[in-house]
């Protein structure tokens, strides 16, 4: 595993520009993220590598799948950080959510609990892979009525959008805001959603960039020139918003 890791990471990949990674799984034993603590610390490492200053994760709030709440996420979160301490590892550690577009979902909004954002209002919501929410548009205003700013998981990766590309503009004027994964850039989940990466930064559709790191294989592939000069590329647009999240 180490030095899988050690020959991908012999690229010098710098992605400090970003300052803040806003999606991963990083706290141990709650969602398909981390196994455990090793497993945690060794991650953050690899983002301090990259340059990153501040990590924000973001634990998946999933039904009866991922019951995550407020106080089980806060609980991990705590525990990581005390052993980033220990182990003087010196980064900004946070812990948001990523929340599934679902009933369980609706039924948060409806009860009116506070929802954990990656700053001020922005909450993280995802969609299922194999079709898109029913009444979609309807419940992004919803969060807003709300009082959130709803900001996409990887819309790059809903592949049925790719038939239907309107959805992004309609999203988009709906106020949604979009967080394509690096991992897209260079492939990693396929032709067809590095396909839908390209079109949206050349619609000038992505406001932020994150990781979603679950494992070592993710890490390792993000060591790579061509996410690096992409990133570079989107930073010096001014669009990506990152950086205001530190």
């Amino acid at each position: 595993m180490f030095s899988f890791f050690r020959k991908s990471a012999s690229e010098d990949v710098d992605l400090g520009g970003l300052v803040c990674d806003m999606h991963s799984h990083l706290i141990p034993g709650i969602d398909d993220g981390a196994k455990d603590m090793e497993d945690s610390v060794r991650l953050v490492r690899g983002m301090v590598d990259l340059g990153y200053r501040k990590l924000i994760t973001t634990p998946h709030v999933l039904g009866d799948f991922y019951p995550n709440t407020p106080e089980i996420i806060s609980a991990g979160l705590g525990d990581v950080r005390a052993e980033l301490a220990r182990q003087n590892i010196d980064v900004e550690l946070h812990a948001a959510a990523e929340y599934l577009i679902d009933d369980h979902f609706i039924q948060l909004l409806e009860a009116a609990p506070p929802l954990l954002t990656l700053k001020d209002k922005l909450i993280l919501v995802e969609l299922s892979f194999a079709v898109p929410a029913i009444n979609l548009k309807e419940i992004v205003f919803e969060v807003q009525l709300k009082g959130y700013q709803p900001v996409l998981a990887h819309p790059e990766r809903y592949l049925y959008f790719g038939a239907d590309k309107t959805w992004y503009d309609r999203l988009r004027d709906s106020g949604c805001l979009f967080q394509l994964n690096l991992l897209s850039i260079r492939g990693y989940y396929g032709k067809a959603s590095q396909e839908l990466a390209q079109y949206l930064i050349k619609k000038r559709y992505v406001d932020y960039l994150g990781s979603d790191l679950h494992h070592d294989k993710h890490l390792a592939n993000l060591h790579s020139s061509r996410i690096a000069d992409t990133v570079k590329k989107l930073l010096d647009t001014g669009l990506i918003r990152n950086p205001s999240l530190l």
